[in-house]
């Protein structure tokens, strides 16, 4: 069932920002016992304030599951990942969404019939002799029907940080690899282990049989799906270029959904949990030009007045799915708490969830 965002009416539509944010801290200090708000790194500031856990999307999806007395757990985030919370949370937890419409275009990318059909189509053509030939392994900003289907064909989740792990337990596993739905990320992975680009191919949705011959795809270590992030896709080469000429002594770090020739040519490369880390644990004065969401780079700015801090892309580059979450939205989710009713409920079937977490066990156990 698709749900439809609601229309929150005029009584919301016309309140000032700071008669919002005073009214979403009344409501969180009266429903402390009962409400638990995850906010994604790139979630903007207003939001994130009131966050009482914050990470990437596993991390959050994962803590929030070790607490079990809350009834509702709001992830201000994306689709995806209330999906993950949902699918982790305990039966009688509910994961909220503020905006219906946050979704990401990336996980978007890939869907179980296109996915299922490309399977399919390399049995007939003889490349893998069924399904269980080839280890399927899916980014975690994937749908729970993705995630699904790889448990239920014994692949993997992987994430940002751990993506060369399981690519390598995959690779171990089985002759070939499919890598979805991020191109960029298990490109990036595979170039880490080593493996030659020759014998790594993009699938380019639509085309038969990706876009290669027979004979490619018999050669083939890694099949790519050609999804990527929309952000990440905004940072070039020539950034990094253009602030080493600016600032020589810059320190360069990429979020691994880069293209391989921005991460190839940065100082470092890694997840939001990484960056973050890599930028706390760097001396005062460091200078830094981050490939990553600018809401992350703001925040890491003003936490950090003694650093020089950068987004690596001369504009800005904005998750605007994530960004349909506002404040406003998560005060009527709170006020909507209070009233007794529930919106905006996030729920993945039971047997989906099921081989879904069987995914990301099998990444756990990795």
């Amino acid at each position: 069932m698709v749900l439809q965002q609601e229309d929150l009416g005029a009584e919301y539509y016309s309140l000032e920002r700071e008669e919002i944010l005073d009214r979403i801290s009344s409501r969180k200090e009266e429903l402390r016992d009962d409400v638990l708000i995850l906010c994604h790194h790139y979630q903007q500031e207003d939001l994130f304030r009131f966050a009482d856990l914050t990470g990437d999307s596993l991390k959050l999806a994962k803590e929030a599951s070790a607490i079990s007395d809350r009834e509702f757990l709001i992830f201000c985030g994306v689709h995806f990942m209330a999906e993950s919370a949902d699918i982790l949370a305990s039966p009688d937890q509910k994961v909220l969404l503020p905006h219906l419409h946050a979704g990401c275009p990336m996980a978007d990318m890939a869907t179980v019939g296109a996915v299922s059909q490309a399977y399919k189509d390399l049995v007939s053509a003889g490349i893998i002799k069924d399904e269980k030939d080839m280890v399927p392994v899916t980014y975690v900003n994937s749908s729970a029907a993705i995630k699904a289907f790889v448990g239920e064909r014994d692949g993997s989740v992987c994430t940002s940080s751990n993506g060369e792990k399981v690519l390598q337990w995959a690779l171990g596993k089985g002759e070939k690899v499919f890598f979805f739905p991020d191109e960029h990320l298990g490109r990036n992975s595979a170039a880490a282990l080593g493996v030659p680009d020759e014998r790594v191919l993009l699938w380019r949705r639509g085309e038969l049989l990706g876009g290669h011959s027979v004979r490619e795809l018999q050669q083939a270590k890694v099949l790519l799906w050609d999804g990527y992030c929309e952000v990440h896709m905004r940072f070039l080469p020539d950034h990094v270029r253009q602030w080493r000429l600016k600032e020589p002594d810059i320190q360069i770090i990429a979020h691994p959904e880069c293209p391989r020739d921005v991460v190839s040519i940065a100082d470092q490369y890694g997840s939001t949990e990484t960056i973050i880390s890599a930028v706390n644990d760097s001396p005062a004065g460091s200078k830094w030009a981050i490939a990553t969401e600018v809401n992350l780079v703001d925040r890491l700015r003003n936490q950090h007045p003694d650093k020089d801090i950068h987004l690596l892309a001369s504009s800005p580059c904005q998750c605007t799915t994530m960004d349909c979450n506002q404040p406003v939205n998560l005060l009527w989710l709170l006020d909507n708490i209070a009233a007794g009713n529930v919106k905006n409920q996030i729920c993945v079937d039971f047997k989906t969830a099921k081989l879904a977490a069987r995914s990301l066990e099998q990444m756990l156990a990795i």
